[in-house]
């Protein structure tokens, strides 16, 4: 065990006051274990911001169970299977997701019906579609679901929260960094990238 590992009395002791509410102790687990989580988080995502994004999910979700951990087992051991089994559900929900893009996106999403539409707008509609799409899948996957579920599946605050197993407050950041982003990727997509002033728009950081 490397030197500065903390031993199992003192993983006790910071568990016991987490459970007390001790928001220090907390702390320490997370700076303790943070850059192995992280690491578990990359292998999956492949991308830094998702990383860093999936990892706070998985601590806010260990913080929940703390009090199922069972005592005569190894804390790094547990802490790594709940942040792989985690990882997999993310995988498994995003792929989900990215199943649904083409099958609920389209023309009506993005423009007004019209009963007998022109070979012009027929084209606009499937170049907003194309454009779309695009953008879509330059959002991080985080931002991304938010989005696809709230403004393409229309699901409430609350439902998006109890799928995704965080707070509404959380869902609700994303939802509106993820439309910033998309509007800020259809400007890119368009040639609108910079401003007339030729400042840098700014980038909207992960959760």
């Amino acid at each position: 065990m490397p030197p500065d590992s903390p031993s199992p009395a003192d993983i006790e002791a910071l568990i016991q006051r987490c459970l007390r509410g001790d928001q220090l102790a907390w702390d320490a687990i997370v700076k303790q274990y943070w850059r192995k989580v992280f690491n578990v988080a990359y292998k999956f995502v492949g991308k830094h911001d998702e990383a860093e994004d999936l990892a706070q999910d998985i601590f806010l979700k260990i913080f929940k169970s703390l009090d199922t951990f069972d005592r005569r087992a190894n804390f790094q051991t547990w802490l790594i299977s709940i942040s792989r089994n985690l990882c997999i559900d993310h995988y498994r929900s995003v792929r989900k997701e990215r199943e649904t893009i083409d099958r609920d996106v389209d023309a009506s999403e993005l423009a007004p019906a019209s009963r007998d539409p022109g070979p012009v707008q027929v084209l606009e509609q499937r170049d907003r579609v194309e454009l779309l799409r695009q953008a879509m899948s330059a959002l991080p996957d985080t931002l991304r679901t938010a989005v696809l579920m709230r403004d393409i599946q229309e699901l409430s605050y609350q439902e998006i929260a109890d799928k995704l197993r965080l707070p509404e407050g959380t869902v609700k950041s994303r939802i509106n960094r993820g439309r910033n982003e998309l509007a800020r990727q259809i400007r890119k997509l368009r040639g609108e990238e910079y401003s007339p002033t030729g400042t840098m728009p700014h980038r909207t950081g992960a959760y």
